[in-house]
């Protein structure tokens, strides 16, 4: 695929330098340069699987052990995974102060590993997991390693025994409160929108690019394939996340 135009390259950039409040926002597409699957494309996870079966808070409550033979394979990938340069780049933005709080609908993680200090996980991460029965909350890190999950079923909680749920959201759950509304104020006061990575399908986070639009905010839109918001965006820049958010570093 041909790389945007460098005119558009550079209007973007210079929007980004100039923001007042600049905020970044992230799709599973930022990731798939680090070897993590996307969801929705042809080759994503739910052509395997039916997301409700094993994905779905009602999936998990009925057979959490098909839920962790399904996440297994994808939580290795995710525990190897390290930072692409797409996720240096929006690091850097921040740094720079082009961008202020980075929105992410991943759970990987991979924004602060690279250097972000400021996500907003609105999906949740894999970092935690709560009990289902009595809300007790662990770090993953003892039950999602690949060295550990080949010996668990399905993790147990250390106080009362009963079945851990990693803090991601499922199908059906809602979204973390907290995480969502500052999400939703970060939105509210953004002078400039980026979204990279994002297909923009998935509500309620898809919703976001249309309320900074209407406030007046610029979108720019980083991404390999068309969105419904493409009409409505102030720069649309096709291509691969891992080469053009670097590039709008040097715009």
């Amino acid at each position: 695929m041909p790389n945007p135009p460098e005119a558009s390259l550079r209007q973007a950039a210079d929007l980004l330098r100039k923001a007042r409040y600049g905020v970044a926002l992230t799709g599973a597409g930022l990731s798939t340069p680090s070897g993590i699957p996307d969801f929705r494309s042809d080759e994503g996870l739910w052509r395997q699987v039916d997301p409700m079966e094993v994905a779905s808070l009602w999936g998990f409550r009925t057979n959490p052990q098909a839920f962790y033979e399904w996440i297994r394979p994808l939580v290795r990938t995710i525990v190897e995974a390290r930072p692409n340069p797409a996720h240096r780049a929006l690091a850097e933005m921040e740094r720079r102060g082009w961008i202020r709080v980075v929105i992410t609908q991943n759970i990987d993680m991979l924004h602060q590993k690279a250097g972000s200090q400021h996500v907003l996980e609105v999906h949740g991460s894999i970092s935690t997991m709560t009990c289902v029965d009595c809300g007790h909350r662990e770090l993953s890190e003892a039950y999602l390693t690949p060295h550990a999950l080949e010996g668990i079923d399905v993790p147990r909680c250390s106080q009362c025994g009963g079945v851990l749920k990693p803090d991601v959201v499922l199908f059906g759950e809602n979204l973390p409160w907290a995480v969502w509304r500052a999400a939703e104020e970060a939105v509210e006061k953004a002078d400039v929108l980026l979204v990279a990575g994002s297909s923009l399908e998935v509500y309620p986070v898809a919703e976001l690019p249309y309320r900074a639009a209407r406030r007046g905010a610029k979108v720019i839109l980083v991404n390999l394939s068309p969105t419904p918001f493409d009409p409505y965006a102030h720069i649309v820049l096709r291509g691969d996340v891992a080469e053009v958010l670097p590039a709008l570093l040097e715009g």
